[in-house]
């Protein structure tokens, strides 16, 4: 069966959501400095550690949309099962 658009469109959106987390901690230059503070501790620290629950929430994110389009695909299985028994 082709991909239709927005199947697509889901499988891009999984792969920004584990990017994201990447590109974020690993371009060091954007968030190596000590300003602004929050509550006294440098940015370079709380970014990072804003970066845990983030990394969870892009990671439940993407898993959320891979379950759903695999049981898309259990229910055409079990539907195209149905109708052609082996």
């Amino acid at each position: 069966m082709p991909r239709t658009g927005h199947h697509r469109l889901r499988r891009v959106a999984i792969a920004v959501l584990l990017l994201a987390p990447a590109a974020g901690l690993l371009w060091v230059p954007w968030y190596a400095g000590a300003e602004p503070r929050l509550a006294g501790t440098p940015f370079f620290y709380w970014y990072q550690l804003a970066w845990v629950p983030g990394c969870g929430l892009c990671l439940l994110a993407a898993y959320a949309l891979t379950e759903r389009q695999r049981d898309g695909q259990r229910d055409r299985h079990r539907a195209r099962r149905r109708y052609h028994p082996r």
